[in-house]
């Protein structure tokens, strides 16, 4: 279609200067610095810029002019709605948001999906630097991060050489739930973990596929059970561990239900996440399983949800967690090494664990 001649064209920064009789700087500060303009100036900048159409400055050029984009981006390798969807991942970015208003910058979210190894996401991204939450080691997606020359801070996993990183001490967190197992009696145990590598596994995982695993979080709660179980006798080969893709209520339930179908006599199924806690619990009820009476089921995280059901777990500071790595990639001084943040989590007994109905049930000591 053709243009109509009547089409006024937008007024320009200049135009409006001509207009108004004033330099460009002065109207560029009406945007950009207003204390440096009186208020009845600034009125009158804005006010025929307003009524000439005119959209104030070019973002993309003040940004080249000022080599900053006034924005942080969050690298997650998932797809975008998840940000929205697991609450961990809310509260997380509920904590990034603050730090970021705190600091006066916008956030650009840069999902990735973990199954694709396509990075133009990451190099198209216009931010002034990068937090990176929960990736795997091998990540490209992280590769990409790293090769920009901009700040980076890392929560929870990989624990990057030269990179700062928040998050908690996963081995001792998760021990101290396999010690109140322990204490009430359980030895017959299963596990549900979430996701260890970028390749898809939904199924039972030997030994040697836990330690290997890419996703260190995963990694280290998995050791801590191994040798914490391991001190009272419990032979970790024989414990049966389900691993999902996935992280989802559903994908807890089914991942319940593969253990029980192996091994009904299970005592307790201990869950890496709130998420797929809350499905072993769905699952337990499905097949007619009083908790904690026949079966103790715990989890991680301490969402809402999860305290709601009385789920005992670990309840780890997420919205921390998102402030304090936002502060940290604010505070982006070279310090001449990468800061650890280590924030804190509390054991949270709930109802859902109790010891188990007989003592014959037990294997080891």
């Amino acid at each position: 279609m053709a243009r109509s001649m009547n089409t006024r064209r937008p007024a320009t920064l200049a135009s409006l200067a001509a207009e108004l009789g004033v330099s460009r700087t002065t109207v560029s500060n009406a945007y950009n610095r207003p204390d440096q303009l009186s208020p009845e100036l600034r009125r009158r900048v804005l006010e025929t810029a307003r009524r000439l159409g005119y959209p104030g400055p070019d973002p993309v050029a003040r940004s080249l002019r000022t080599r900053k984009a006034g924005a942080v981006g969050l690298l997650l390798t998932e797809n975008l709605s998840y940000a929205f969807r697991d609450p961990a991942a809310v509260g997380f970015l509920e904590g990034l948001s603050l730090a970021c208003e705190e600091a006066g910058q916008g956030l650009l979210l840069v999902p990735a999906n973990p199954e694709r190894e396509d990075v133009a996401a990451v190099h198209r991204a216009g931010v002034d630097g990068f937090v990176v939450y929960s990736v795997p080691d091998d990540d490209p997606h992280l590769a990409a991060v790293l090769e920009r020359p901009v700040p980076t801070v890392v929560c929870d996993q990989p624990d990057v050489d030269s990179v700062d990183r928040v998050g908690i001490d996963d081995r001792e967190a998760i021990a101290a739930v396999a010690r109140h197992l322990i204490e009430l009696g359980h030895r017959r145990i299963g596990v549900v973990c979430m996701r260890l590598a970028r390749d898809r596994n939904d199924g039972f995982v030997s030994v040697q596929r836990q330690r290997e695993a890419h996703f260190h979080v995963q990694r280290a709660r998995l050791a801590a059970l191994a040798d914490t179980f391991g001190e009272v006798g419990v032979q970790w080969a024989d414990v049966p561990v389900v691993e999902r893709f996935d992280h989802s209520i559903s994908c807890g339930a089914t991942a319940a239900g593969q253990l029980l179908d192996r091994d009904p006599d299970l005592t307790a199924i201990i869950c890496t996440s709130d998420i797929l806690g809350l499905g072993a619990l769905n699952e337990a009820r499905r097949r007619g399983l009083r908790v904690p009476q026949d079966l103790t089921v715990t989890g991680f995280d301490g969402i809402t949800e999860a305290e709601r059901a009385g789920l005992t777990t670990v309840r780890q500071p997420v919205l921390e967690k998102g402030r304090a790595a936002g502060r940290l990639l604010m505070d982006n001084a070279d310090h001449g090494r990468p800061r650890t943040v280590t924030l804190d989590t509390e054991l949270v007994i709930g109802t859902t664990a109790a010891a188990p109905k007989s003592s014959d049930q037990w294997y080891g000591p």
